[in-house]
């Protein structure tokens, strides 16, 4: 009979039904309604905890029904028995490692929708087409999970994209590549050198999250700056070529956001102020917790010895993560979405770093 080695676990539910109770008591309190906005914040919090510890109470009894059956195969022996305890063990622990991982999502935003920008670094054409093989990177990750992509901001140039900005539609995907964020290497013979030597090119990634409507964010119209333009590069899927295209500064951070993909302003209106305020609520998070580089990684030097990360296709092949030392040899994976491996350790060693606190049982 073959062993099977039960996994340890990263989720405290008793700790977590105790803050419950707790939040539920709040809730039975005579003056509990007259503070509508922390009323709505304590029962945000119940249904958030809620829906948090369901998943791993089922997957407890499901681990309890497994030891059971364990128990009997060990006593009878019998090889289909043994079949369905592994099989069982498989599932469980695949239910297991993703709980695990959306456990480690647990900032207020996590859960939200992402804007993913790219820009061009140094590198000239080689370094536009870099962005563009990013870009296609994340599209792909994202279409394997399931989430929608598109594309609200697009500068084209010579070999690729001098930048891109992309709006990823899906439940966690904010959470998901906010470790994304920093400068990526490439190291490569050059399509574009006639004599085949190796280059190595930069670029910048800044992911931020989509505010929905429980978190507000002001945004003063004095201090606003609004361009409209007629929108460039190729057209077609990519943006119209009408006067609808939208330019917002805002004036006091200089933070700059742009939207040309929609044929009607309004809509590029919409979705510009929505990429605005999910950056200003970035800004004014990393000014108060004094972390500027940990939010804001887009402003770095965008050239040797800043990268996050280093994809190598000659003279030999590598992906690494300079944060976590994970590294793998399948490039082309890699540049086909397969980086779920850099984001899980991303998230691990982050979590571990702060001492296994989870903001959910807050």
């Amino acid at each position: 009979m073959r062993k099977f080695f039960l996994f340890g676990g990263v989720f405290d539910v008793a700790s977590v039904e105790e803050k419950i109770a707790k939040n539920e008591a709040l809730t039975l309190l005579p003056d509990f309604w007259n503070d509508s906005e922390n009323a709505e914040k304590v029962m945000a919090s119940i249904k958030n905890l809620k829906n948090k510890i369901e998943p791993w109470r089922n997957l407890v009894s499901e681990l309890e029904d497994l030891k059971t059956l364990f128990e009997l195969a060990t006593e009878s022996g019998d090889k289909e028995f043994e079949d369905e305890v592994e099989s069982s063990y498989n599932a469980i622990k695949s239910k297991y490692e993703k709980l695990r991982i959306l456990n480690l999502l647990s900032d207020e935003v996590d859960k939200n929708n992402a804007f993913l920008t790219v820009h061009s670094g140094a590198g000239g054409t080689e370094s536009c087409d870099w962005v563009k093989m990013l870009c296609r990177m994340y599209t792909r990750w994202a279409e394997n999970k399931d989430y929608k992509v598109q594309i609200v901001d697009l500068l084209e140039a010579e070999g690729g994209y001098k930048s891109v900005t992309i709006q990823i539609l899906g439940h966690y995907a904010y959470g998901f590549l906010k470790g994304e964020a920093g400068v990526h290497r490439l190291v490569r013979i050059s399509p574009f050198d006639s004599n085949a030597r190796r280059h190595t090119t930069f670029a910048s990634v800044y992911v931020f999250p989509e505010l929905d409507d429980s978190i507000n964010v002001d945004v003063r119209p004095e201090d606003l700056r609004i361009d409209t333009f007629r929108s460039g590069g190729a057209g077609g899927q990519h943006v119209n070529k009408t006067d609808s295209a939208v330019r917002f500064t805002h004036l006091p951070t200089g933070i700059v956001v742009a939207c040309q993909t929609e044929r009607s302003q309004i809509m590029n209106r919409q979705t510009a102020m929505s990429m605005l305020k999910a950056r200003l609520y970035d800004y004014y998070k990393a000014k108060k917790e004094k972390e500027n580089s940990k939010f804001d990684q887009e402003k770095r030097d965008i050239s040797f010895g800043s990268q996050i990360r280093s994809y190598v296709f000659q003279p030999y092949t590598m992906v690494k993560d300079h944060r976590t030392l994970c590294e793998t040899g399948n490039v082309q994976g890699v540049m086909d979405g397969a980086i779920d491996s850099f984001i899980e350790s991303w998230l691990t060693k982050k979590w571990e770093k702060s001492g296994g606190s989870s903001e959910q049982n807050k």
